[in-house]
């Protein structure tokens, strides 16, 4: 069972900023075929070893991330805008994630460029 997540961003506000760049990455783009994209960005952020979803509907997804060693969470959100998807990996503790989920988000979306060629 998925938990209740309040304050669940809307399709007409988006994603919250990244309050911290040393430990939050944000990347938006438009897609041609967004119902598609963001399809294939939740299948693809399933596979994340150690991830657990915390939220799913037909415009958002939501999980978090575990590092291997001391399981530090991440949040790693997908939202699907209009013709928009926004994606955000973020830390929940630390002032710096050591390129965590910048690496997160690049890997996410060299598997969606592999998938679509």
């Amino acid at each position: 069972m998925y938990e209740l997540i309040e304050n669940m961003p809307s399709p007409e506000s988006g994603l919250k900023p990244c309050f911290n760049p040393l430990n939050c990455v944000f990347f938006q783009k438009e897609f041609e075929d967004v119902d598609k994209t963001f399809d294939q960005l939740v299948m693809i952020a399933l596979k994340i070893p150690r991830t657990k979803v915390l939220e799913s509907n037909q415009n958002y997804w939501k999980g978090v991330c575990r590092s291997l060693i001391f399981r530090f969470p991440d949040d790693l959100e997908i939202l699907k805008t209009g013709k928009m998807i926004q994606i955000k990996s973020a830390s929940r503790y630390g002032g710096g994630d050591l390129g965590v989920n910048g690496t997160r988000v690049g890997r996410l979306l060299t598997a969606l460029e592999k998938l679509n060629s």
